[in-house]
């Protein structure tokens, strides 16, 4: 039977064993003269380094193994953006057309616009390393605009920003999956008295977008959807160790908070 040993207790095993070599090598330059003498000490000095070799060694190759992963999973990310790149170009074009029929001033061509700016948007700056913070704050208020003139029915849809410099680059189409999940589990199951808060702040290179909603008791699911999941493999990727993302259920108020630290 093979004995599992849990991410935490490997963490703290890993955290003793380089404490324990530090510790070591310094006892071994404090008290070499006076055990510089003894037997079997000049062994274990040898001992020492090759550990601490086989450890460095190990370290490295877990690096190159690390660099090695992130760039296959960004070939794998990058291959299946373009094969979804195929269907968009189609409705990009079809919606343009449609833009053309519909009447000046209807509501229709209106929804038309804003769905094809966000195709746009997907389809060309999507595909960048890094936008403008005001690029993805317009997408976003495209998107708000657009579920407004869709869904017939009263409701408190407030998206309030404040940016000190739009030109700060962050990773596209960042905050458009929590955005999206307020609208689908919230807005859309309730209704009467559905509402979502948005707010997006930059302000110091570190920016910090809280989005809140009330939703159906009858609703709640403790599975995570695939958007969610992607969001997290690519903040961990861009963002490692430089942002937060929380999550809060009271009763039937969902609150998630995304904070960065921008490069």
């Amino acid at each position: 039977m093979k004995l599992k040993i849990s991410d935490s207790k490997k963490k703290i095993i890993n955290r003793v064993y380089k404490i324990t070599l530090v510790i070591t090598g310094f006892i071994i330059i404090v008290f070499n003269d006076a055990l510089g003498k003894k037997e079997g000490f000049v062994e274990f000095i040898a001992l020492y380094f090759i550990i601490v070799f086989i450890t460095i060694a190990y370290w490295i190759f877990k690096q190159i193994k690390s660099i090695l992963r992130l760039k296959n999973e960004k070939e794998k990310t990058e291959l299946l953006h373009l094969k979804s790149q195929v269907n968009p170009h189609f409705f990009f074009n079809t919606l343009n057309n449609l833009y053309g029929m519909m009447d000046k001033n209807s509501k229709e061509r209106q929804m038309v616009l804003k769905l094809s700016d966000m195709m746009r948007y997907s389809i060309y700056e999507g595909e960048k390393d890094w936008v403008t913070l005001k690029s993805e704050l317009d997408y976003l208020k495209n998107y708000i605009e657009l579920q407004e003139i869709r869904y017939h029915k009263k409701s408190d849809v407030q998206f309030n920003h404040n940016i000190e410099n739009p030109d700060a680059k962050v990773m596209p189409l960042l905050f458009i999956i929590l955005l999206e999940n307020a609208f689908k589990h919230g807005l859309e199951n309730l209704e009467k008295n559905a509402y979502i808060h948005v707010d997006l702040t930059e302000n110091k290179n570190e920016v910090l977008f809280v989005i809140e909603n009330n939703f159906e008791l009858q609703q709640t699911s403790n599975q995570e959807g695939i958007g969610l999941k992607n969001l997290k493999k690519r903040l961990a990727l861009v963002y490692p160790k430089k942002h937060t993302l929380s999550f809060d259920v009271n009763s039937n108020i969902y609150k998630v908070t995304l904070s960065l630290k921008l490069k």
